[in-house]
């Protein structure tokens, strides 16, 4: 369960697709898009290759970005600052911004993973997204050839 008082991590990884789009729509208003856009990207990937609800990869464990999540700020904050290529000062302060909008997301973020029940652990490996989609692709089956039968049961009276 969730620490009390933090939000899920579901909504951690929503925050960051939203400001990640929001440097690369920064990067597209700017004379000089290129700093804007490319952390925009990354923190885009980096959102989505998190093990979560809103993962589509899911290559990168909790605890991981737990941990990578103030370098990714900090990388952001040099990225605005650095003097070798060129950015818009508008873009500078929106670039800062958004890295503290993300340190303050981190700080109020849970980052537990849920665990598995002991019957789902022990029939499966960690990770197996595909084994437990088959399961619920079958119950879901089963569920609807019961609904039928029962419907057709009570039609004939039987």
């Amino acid at each position: 369960m969730a620490n009390t008082g933090k939000r899920p991590f579901w909504a951690h990884q929503l925050v960051e697709y939203i400001l990640g789009a929001g440097l690369v729509a920064s990067g597209l208003q700017s004379p000089t898009p290129l700093v804007p856009s490319i952390l925009g990207g990354f923190v885009l990937l980096y959102a989505a290759a998190t093990r979560g609800a809103l993962a589509a990869f899911r290559l990168i464990d909790r605890r991981v970005h737990r941990v990578a999540d103030p370098v990714v700020v900090s990388v952001q904050i040099v990225a605005a600052l650095q003097p070798w290529v060129e950015v818009d000062n508008a873009t500078r302060i929106v670039i800062v911004a958004i890295a503290i909008v993300h340190l303050v997301v981190w700080m109020g973020s849970s980052f537990t993973q849920k665990s598995p029940s002991p019957k789902v652990a022990a029939s499966q490996p960690p990770g197996d997204r595909s084994t437990e989609i088959g399961r619920s692709a079958g119950r879901l089956a089963a569920k609807g050839v019961r609904a039928f039968r029962t419907a057709k049961a009570n039609r004939t009276g039987k």
